[in-house]
């Protein structure tokens, strides 16, 4: 009775395990660009001669009109019958406790008809779409190169998560534009990561020792401290840190004459003083693609959308040069004979049934995180589609509204987290160009008329006034904040200031 109970609990680990192990393939396959999913795909056929390839379609499609629901089983493939086919298992051992350990082990093969296989048919069919295929640089390398200097340091698992956390809030020029307090309502909100802002600041510290010198930098005048300190101490440093601690806004102003006045400056230091300083790197993350050299690679959209003369929407999955998957003939033959003939074999051929079902095994498993990532995809681009729909149909980023991880995930189904994974790395051909993903999200911001309005609209109504301003007498932020309310976009000047220096339009003194 003990050793049934140990076998029961053991086969039932071992259902676990292999359950971690399908979750972990899934996400791995869901994260991957078309291109590295095509060399997964090739390095599995060469390793497992239980999956075969067939010659393969050139997209997986969907028809969406905003209205129909989407009709994939996120659940498809054989999982019932596993169950069945694990159920009769434990029964069967039961029954017979002293049972061959290698006629256990094959037990469950063949218990199905019918072996999975891969077909695009399960998405539909259409014929092959043209696409792009554009040189971008590979905007990942400089977050991974970061990851990389995360995984030398000594912190928790929770530490971890919050820096991971910080690196993707990074913008382009690795500066970290959120405030902590912000920081931390995001990671309770969709992580469930409850964390002080005192813990994200000593995180952020940590962050901030990494390469290139000035990531992480919360302003400006931050970055260029952040890069001052790591100076030999000396007079030079002492003298630029006074710079940009006690004179950055006429360092910004470039009123030199104050500066030179106020630190008692002769010509020839302050000569070596703005030599020194034009070395500094405003933008860490830029350059660091520009310098260090960013992998540049070719970009092929994921998704290809097209809006129809009667307003309609189609969109299709890419499938680039992926094949249809499905179970060698021969192992599948294999099985069928053990299925008749199991009481004649030999341990020799029953040691080679074994192999056979754990490449069969494999190769299920593989398939099935296949199929799972396509549907994912899908459903995920449909629910993007869905509310950025106005977008699609003219190309007004204006038009773009407030969407967050939190509503995709809503729409679909699906964790935040993989949501995120989609979004990271994918790319949307559309009439108007191609888009990764995470251009499609966007904060939002509730005007006093309770209307949401998308920060990206905000930012653009910004760039108008200011493209339209009388350049002999530049709005300064406080007569763009109102210039915005007029608009209906009542923001701060704080506000004003922080999105005018993303798009690194300088103050209005510098702007005659």
């Amino acid at each position: 009775m003990a050793q049934k109970l140990i076998q029961t609990q053991a086969q039932k680990l071992q259902q676990l395990q292999k359950l971690s192990a399908q979750q972990m393939l899934q996400v791995k396959l869901l994260e991957m660009p078309l291109t590295e999913l095509e060399e997964s795909i090739n390095a599995e056929l060469d390793d497992n001669p239980a999956l075969e390839s067939e010659n393969p379609d050139d997209m997986l499609s969907e028809s969406y009109d905003g209205d129909s629901p989407l009709e994939h089983d996120a659940d498809s493939g054989n999982s019932d019958n596993d169950t069945d086919s694990d159920d009769a298992y434990e029964a069967q051992s039961e029954k017979e406790e002293r049972k061959d350990e290698l006629d256990q082990a094959l037990e469950s093969i063949g218990q199905d008809d019918q072996m999975p296989d891969y077909s695009s048919d399960k998405y539909g069919n259409q014929d092959t779409a043209e696409y792009e295929e554009m040189v971008y640089g590979d905007t990942t390398s400089f977050y991974d190169k970061l990851k990389e200097q995360m995984d030398m340091q000594n912190l928790t698992d929770k530490e971890k998560e919050v820096m991971e956390y910080l690196i993707g809030s990074l913008d382009d020029d690795g500066l970290l534009r959120k405030d902590l307090d912000s920081i931390s309502d995001e990671l309770i909100i969709y992580h469930n990561i409850d964390v002080t802002e005192k813990e994200i600041e000593h995180v952020l510290h940590v962050l901030q020792s990494f390469d290139p010198a000035g990531v992480g930098g919360r302003s400006l005048q931050e970055c260029l401290l952040l890069q001052v300190k790591r100076m030999p101490k000396g007079v030079l440093r002492k003298t630029m840190e006074e710079v940009f601690t006690d004179y950055f806004d006429e360092f910004t102003k470039k009123h030199w004459d104050k500066i030179k006045a106020g630190l008692e400056l002769n010509d020839t230091q302050l000569d070596t003083l703005q030599r020194e300083i034009r070395k500094l790197n405003p933008k860490p993350g830029a350059s660091m693609g520009e310098t260090e050299g960013r992998n540049i690679q070719q970009i092929t959209p994921d998704f290809i959308v097209d809006t129809n003369d009667d307003g309609s929407i189609t969109f299709s999955l890419n499938r680039g040069h992926i094949p249809e998957l499905t179970i060698s003939p021969s192992f599948t033959d294999m099985i069928e004979q053990y299925r008749n003939h199991k009481d004649k074999m030999s341990r020799s051929d029953k040691e080679a049934l074994l192999y056979a079902k754990e490449k069969v095994d494999k190769a299920q498993g593989f398939i099935e995180a296949i199929r799972q990532r396509q549907h994912t995809l899908i459903i995920t681009m449909k629910a993007i589609i869905d509310i950025q729909r106005q977008f699609f149909l003219d190309g007004d980023e204006a038009d773009l509204k407030p969407m967050i991880l939190k509503d995709v995930a809503e729409r679909t189904g699906l964790d935040i987290s993989t949501i995120s994974r989609v979004s990271n790395v994918k790319y949307a051909q559309t009439k108007w160009g191609i888009f990764p993903l995470k251009f499609f999200f966007t904060d939002g911001y509730t005007t006093e008329d309770g209307e949401e309005l998308s920060t990206r609209k905000i930012k653009i109504a910004l760039q108008e006034i200011i493209a339209h301003e009388d350049k002999k007498k530049p709005l300064s932020d406080e007569a763009l904040a109102k210039a915005l309310k007029e608009k209906g976009f009542p923001i701060a000047r704080r506000t004003v200031a922080k999105y005018r220096e993303q798009f690194n339009i300088p103050v209005a003194r510098l702007r005659k």
